[in-house]
């Protein structure tokens, strides 16, 4: 931990930090060196931990997301902000989500558009991981030779697995820059109406068979799952379990996927889960409550495994009232929320949803590269840039002020990242010009 700095010195680099604001919502300010950036203390009441254990960002692609048929000036703007600090790890489908069918019919392949994403990653200089989803269609009772898009959620049938898992093993040696498979994806196709549950027995069949054939060929690849969507009922709900929090309660259903996988899958390196912050009855709640789920969630793995915890997917929720889409500055300034939690409670890997910008969902890291004008940074965008190598190597504090509870901070030797959680100002130092809602401020420089 840094020694402190003299408040009025500090207060000083503040102001300067909350006056170097952009009127353009698309600039995208050139950062000064690393050495010329000192660094920004806080007034008040901070209190500051240590981020418990390294976190790597990433990204997922999804259907539309720096394709080579985008406008080629969107997408190489895209492509600077991906290349620059903005992931880890870029996770690619096997089929779907962007990519193509890989086996139309057995034992042909057409590998394309799973090229095309892998060259990306190539491209801008990071790390692969391939998420194992979904199945060509023939593994799920259809014609060979067909690919119907509308059943990409439905599982491979269980005389199939074997087919799956032989698949699996003809990607990762196409594909040696893989580094990581996630086994499947939310459990798509294995619901089990009848038991009102899922049928976790046939997913952990599944995973077994993947994970042997993926170890047999190549032994280094990282393999996890079970990719489970923790999910959050209202208080007194049918299925609710005892773990609860300020965000609601977890549906002992998806616990109960969790404990039959870590008792009987053959093998794993990290344990994979997904989840968003409001209830299955869409009950929102306020943003410090929903994004204490991430810590609460992982603390509660920790005790069941030692496995390194990735998320898949996380979608903190913008309360009611508040603008969703993908580029909106609340979105923005409640995922910073979310990757403090993660930060703060130990987990080792989180993946960005869809970094190119659509209508709604989580936050985006550019905007629509399929515009003439896309490929813009968003809100996130510094922010996230600033903390992905950070997080990575593990030298980040985290702040949090008891009188200020809106507020959050990240800081580093070389930077500081502060953000307003709400959508009422607030000062981020005493007599300061206040912040104004959902804004977020770093290195000197506002996003």
């Amino acid at each position: 931990m840094r020694a402190p700095r003299p408040l009025a010195a500090a207060l000083a680099v503040l102001a300067a930090a909350l006056v170097a604001c952009s009127t353009d919502p698309t600039a995208s300010p050139a950062p000064a060196p690393a050495d010329q950036l000192p660094p920004i203390e806080l007034g008040g009441d901070w209190q500051w931990t240590p981020q418990a254990a390294p976190l790597e960002l990433g990204v997922t692609h999804t259907q539309y997301s720096l394709d080579d048929h985008s406008p080629a000036e969107a997408r190489q703007r895209g492509i600077d902000i991906l290349a620059n600090d903005a992931a880890i790890w870029q996770n690619h489908h096997l089929m779907g989500f962007g990519s193509g069918n890989p086996e139309p019919s057995p034992g042909e392949y057409d590998w394309a558009t799973l090229d095309a994403r892998m060259q990306l990653t190539e491209q801008t200089g990071q790390r692969s991981v391939l998420t194992l989803c979904c199945a060509p269609d023939w593994m799920k009772g259809g014609e060979e030779g067909e690919t119907d898009w509308d059943d990409l959620e439905g599982n491979p049938d269980p005389e199939h697995f074997g087919d799956y898992a032989a698949l699996a093993a003809e990607a990762v040696q196409r594909y040696p820059q893989v580094e990581r498979v996630m086994v499947w994806n939310e459990l798509k196709g294995f619901w089990a109406d009848d038991k009102n549950r899922w049928d976790y027995e046939g997913y952990t069949d599944l995973y077994n068979q993947v994970y042997r054939a993926v170890k047999d060929v190549r032994p280094d690849v990282l393999v996890g799952g079970p990719y489970v969507v923790m999910i959050s009922l209202d208080p007194g709900s049918q299925d609710a379990s005892s773990f609860a929090g300020p965000w609601g309660v977890a549906d002992q259903r998806t616990l109960d996927v969790v404990d039959y996988w870590l008792q009987n899958n053959v093998g794993a390196d990290f344990l994979v889960v997904d989840a968003a912050t409001d209830t299955r009855t869409e009950t929102v709640p306020a943003p410090r409550d929903g994004n204490q789920k991430f810590a609460d969630v992982a603390r509660w793995l920790q005790e069941r495994s030692d496995l390194p915890i990735w998320w898949a997917e996380f979608y903190p929720e913008v309360p009611d009232g508040e603008s969703d889409e993908a580029t909106s500055p609340a979105n923005a300034a409640v995922m910073l929320g979310a990757v403090a939690a993660m930060a703060e409670s130990g987990t080792a890997g989180a993946l960005l949803w869809g970094p190119q910008g659509h209508d709604l969902g989580s936050a985006a890291l550019w905007t629509d590269a399929t515009e003439d004008n896309g490929g813009q940074p968003t809100p996130l965008t510094a922010a996230w840039q600033f903390l992905v190598p950070h997080l990575a190597a593990g030298d980040v504090e985290i702040g949090r002020s008891p009188s200020r509870p809106d507020l959050l901070a990240f800081r580093a030797e070389d930077g500081v990242v502060v953000a307003n959680v709400s959508a009422a100002p607030g000062e981020p130092a005493p007599g300061a010009e206040p912040m104004q809602p959902w804004q977020i401020s770093v290195t000197g420089r506002d996003s």
